[in-house]
């Protein structure tokens, strides 16, 4: 199973800051999924419901009232609410 360091954080808190083998986004364009391996990128994220499926199996999800961004690059995902 590929894995991808990822972090999600607001201002002031770190909501998750570990392994994951995937993270469900709501993109402004639509729904996106970021996967080990994934290829550099940022993007605007809209309101909605975020997925994450972490390297132990464990699920997350995390509302996102305001949307956010994401940005992708060198075997990391960072999620920024």
């Amino acid at each position: 199973m590929r894995t991808f360091h990822l972090t999600i954080a607001r201002v002031g808190e770190n909501l998750f800051d570990g392994e994951a083998v995937s993270a469900t986004l709501p993109g402004k364009d639509g729904v996106f999924q970021i996967l080990a391996e994934h290829e550099p990128f940022v993007s605007e994220l809209a309101p909605g419901e975020m997925r994450v499926k972490a390297a132990d199996e464990q699920s997350y999800h995390f509302e996102l009232p305001k949307g956010g961004i994401a940005e992708v690059s060198r075997g990391q995902a960072t999620i920024l609410l």
